[in-house]
C-alpha cells in the first residue's frame, strides 16, 4: 500500500463511527462503577431535601470514620466516590470562606478532606457534587450567587487533591430560607447560572475531571434515578430542551438519555445513578429496605453492561459510617463482580470473529475500541451447537461495554459475532466468554 493509500484509507477510518471520546472521557469510561455518598444535614434531620433553615450543629456524627466508609466501597468494587460537599439546603461539608452555614459551626471537622484523603490512600478517584441551589443563602437567585457558587467550587477544585467528576443536578428555585427572607425565588434555568462560564473555572482548575448534567457536556444523565440505561443506549447524544429548543441543567427532555440519539455530534455516554436505599439520604426506617446483592448485579448489567457507568449511593447514618446492611450488600455485590470477570474462558479471537471457550459460560462481554468511535449498530452472537451455529442474542448498540447474560449455562465450545450493521470498519477491544458467580 503506497502512504497516500495509507493516508487515504486513515482519513476513511477517521471518518467512520462518528463522535469520538476526548482523553478525559476515555479515563471516565475505564471506571465503570462508583459510589456516591449523601451525607449531610438530611441525614440528622431526616429529610430528604432540607429547607435551608436547620442549625448546622445539628450536623454531629458520633463515630464519622472515612477510612471505614471508603473500605467498604472499596469491597463493593467502587473505583471512585463523589461527596455531596454541599446539598439544596447549603450547608457546606467542608471550612468555606464563603459562608458560617457550614461543619465548622459545630463538628469543626473538614468532611470532604477527610473523605478524599481516604479514598486516596484505596487509590480510589475523589469526585464532588456542589448543588447549583442553595436554599440557606442570602442572595440566591441573585446575580451575586454565582459568584459565591463559582468561590465554593474553587475551594473543592483547588484543596482537595485531583478530581475524576464535577457532578451538578437540574434542581433549581423554590422555597427556601435564603437567610431569613422565607420565600420562593424561581430562576431561569437557561441564563442564570451562566454554565459555560462556570464550566471554563472546572476546565481550568481540573482538566482532567468530567462534568455530568443533564446536558453533559462530558456525561449525561441517563434520565431515570432507577440505576439502568434502555437495552439500546448509544454514547452520543444531542440534548434538546423540552421546548425544544436550547436546553440546560434541569431543562431536557430528560427521557431520551436513556437510549441518546444514534447520529448526534457529541460524545455524551450517559451515568445510570441509583441509591442502594429507597431514599437517597439515610432513615433508619430504610434499614430493611436496603437493595441485595443480586439486586445491585442486575443493575450492573443493564448500565454498565449497556455502555453507561454505575454511580451507586450509599449514605453513610448519623455515626458517620455505612450502615451493616448496606456494608453487606456492597460486599455481596463485589464479589459477585469480581468472582464474574476474573477469567475470561474465551481465547483468541479469530478473523472471522470467533473464539474457543474452554468450560460452561452464559455471559459474554463484547466492547468496541471506542477511541475510533461507536461503530456497530446490529449484532448477533452465535454458539457452536450440535455441528451449526445457533444464534442465542441480538442487540444493537455496543461501545464502551456490552453484556449480554443468558438464563442458562452454554457448554458450546465455540462463540462468535456477527456484525449486522456498522458506521464503518469495527475495531474490537473485547469478546470475551464468562461464568456467572451467584
Amino acid at each position: 500500500m503506497t502512504r497516500r493509500q495509507m493516508l487515504f484509507s486513515s482519513a476513511l477510518l477517521a471518518q467512520a463511527g462518528g463522535a469520538r471520546p476526548s482523553p478525559r472521557q476515555l479515563l471516565w469510561h475505564r471506571m465503570e462503577t462508583y459510589a456516591f455518598l449523601h451525607f449531610t444535614m438530611n441525614t440528622f434531620t431526616d429529610k430528604e431535601w432540607g429547607y435551608g433553615d436547620e442549625d448546622p450543629r445539628l450536623f454531629a456524627p458520633t463515630a464519622f470514620d472515612a477510612d471505614a466508609i471508603i473500605d467498604a466501597l472499596a469491597a463493593g468494587g467502587m473505583r471512585g466516590v463523589i461527596l455531596t460537599c454541599k446539598h439544596h439546603d447549603g450547608f457546606c461539608l467542608w471550612p468555606t470562606k464563603t459562608t458560617a452555614h457550614s461543619v465548622m459551626a459545630g463538628f469543626k471537622r473538614d468532611v470532604v478532606k477527610e473523605i478524599s484523603e481516604a479514598a486516596a490512600r484505596r487509590k480510589m478517584k475523589f469526585g464532588v457534587y456542589l448543588s447549583p441551589w442553595d436554599r440557606n443563602h442570602a442572595l440566591y437567585g441573585k446575580p451575586g450567587y454565582v459568584d459565591v457558587y463559582r468561590a465554593q467550587l474553587t475551594e473543592l477544585l483547588t484543596n482537595y487533591g485531583p478530581v475524576f467528576e464535577v457532578w451538578h443536578d437540574g434542581a433549581n428555585g423554590g422555597d427556601g430560607f435564603y437567610g431569613g427572607a422565607r420565600e420562593k425565588r424561581m430562576i431561569d434555568k437557561k441564563s442564570y447560572y451562566d454554565w459555560p462560564g462556570t464550566w471554563a473555572l472546572v476546565r481550568k482548575l481540573q482538566p482532567d475531571a468530567v462534568i455530568f448534567s443533564d446536558v453533559g457536556p462530558d456525561i449525561r444523565w441517563v434520565g431515570n434515578e432507577k440505576g439502568f440505561a434502555n437495552e439500546t443506549c448509544w454514547a452520543t447524544y444531542a440534548p434538546v430542551g423540552p421546548d425544544g429548543g436550547a436546553p440546560a441543567p434541569g431543562f431536557t427532555r430528560d427521557k431520551e438519555g436513556m437510549t441518546g440519539h444514534r447520529d448526534a455530534a457529541q460524545w455524551l455516554p450517559a451515568e445510570c445513578d441509583v441509591s442502594i436505599r429507597p431514599g437517597w439520604f439515610w432513615h433508619e426506617n430504610q434499614n430493611a429496605k436496603v437493595k441485595t446483592g443480586t439486586e445491585l448485579m442486575d443493575l450492573y448489567y443493564k448500565s454498565v453492561g449497556r455502555g453507561a457507568s454505575f454511580l451507586l449511593n450509599v449514605p453513610p447514618d448519623r455515626r458517620g459510617l455505612l450502615h451493616e446492611a448496606d456494608v453487606a450488600s456492597l460486599r455481596d455485590f463485589g464479589r459477585r463482580v469480581k468472582g464474574t470477570f476474573a477469567k475470561n474462558l474465551a481465547g483468541k479471537m479469530d478473523r472471522d470473529m470467533t473464539v474457543r471457550v474452554h468450560g460452561e459460560w452464559n455471559i459474554v462481554r463484547l466492547r468496541e475500541e471506542i477511541g475510533q468511535g461507536q461503530r456497530v449498530d446490529a449484532f448477533a452472537v452465535d454458539a457452536w451447537v450440535g455441528g451449526d451455529w445457533k444464534t442465542v442474542a441480538e442487540g444493537t448498540s455496543i461501545g464502551a461495554c456490552r453484556l449480554i447474560r443468558l438464563p442458562e449455562m452454554q457448554r458450546a465450545p465455540k462463540v462468535r459475532v456477527r456484525v449486522q450493521r456498522s458506521s464503518g470498519p469495527v475495531v474490537w477491544k473485547e469478546l470475551g466468554v464468562y461464568r456467572e458467580t451467584l
